[in-house]
C-alpha cells in the first residue's frame, strides 16, 4: 500500500469545485433569465495599474469577438459587460470535463474624476481587452525646477545696498 501524504487543502478545493457546480446546475435550471444568479456566469480576471499619464485595465476575455463586448463609462463606473456562448458542436455526454466558464458577466470599477472621459482607448488582442483611461492635464504630475542659489544673491544684493547706503 502506498503512502499518501495528507493535505487539508484537498478537501477544501473538493468542496469548493462541488459548490460551483452546484451553482452552475441551478443556473442552467433557471431559464426564464430574470434571476439574480443568471446574471452574471462568470467575472473575467483583470489586472489594473496606473502609471503618471495613465491608468490601464487588461481583462482576460478569450474566446470572444470585439463586438461582443459593450464598455461604458458613465458617472465616474466603468461597466465592461459580455456573454460567453457555449459552443454545442458536440454532443454533450462526449464530455469528460467543461472548466471554461460560459455565459454574461458583468464588472463595473470606480475610476477617480481625474480621468478624462473623452480620452478613453480601448484594444482587443489575444483574447485579452486593454482599457486606456488617459488622465487629465491637470491631474499629471508636474515637475518643478528649484534654482539653487537665488536666495543668496538676494542676500549678497542687500549687503551691497547696506554698504552703499552707509
Amino acid at each position: 500500500m502506498a503512502i499518501t501524504r495528507w493535505d487539508p487543502f484537498r478537501d477544501v478545493l473538493a468542496l469548493q469545485n462541488r459548490m460551483n457546480s452546484l451553482f452552475q446546475e441551478f443556473n442552467r435550471n433557471q431559464g426564464d433569465g430574470n434571476d439574480l444568479m443568471s446574471t452574471a456566469s462568470f467575472a473575467p480576471p483583470v489586472d489594473i495599474y496606473e502609471d503618471e499619464h495613465k491608468i490601464v485595465l487588461k481583462l482576460e476575455v478569450p474566446g470572444m469577438k470585439e463586438n461582443e463586448l459593450d464598455i461604458q463609462l458613465e458617472n465616474n463606473v466603468l461597466t465592461v459587460k459580455g456573454e460567453r456562448k457555449f459552443e454545442k458542436e458536440e454532443k454533450e455526454e462526449n464530455f469528460h470535463r467543461i472548466e471554461r466558464r460560459y455565459g454574461s458577466f458583468y464588472r463595473s470599477f470606480t475610476v477617480p474624476s481625474t480621468i478624462n472621459p473623452e480620452s478613453v482607448k480601448a484594444s482587443y488582442d489575444a483574447g485579452v481587452l486593454r482599457l486606456e483611461l488617459e488622465k487629465r492635464a491637470e491631474a499629471k504630475p508636474k515637475q518643478i525646477k528649484v534654482e539653487i542659489g537665488a536666495g543668496q544673491k538676494n542676500i549678497e544684493a542687500g549687503k551691497k545696498d547696506s554698504k552703499t547706503a552707509a
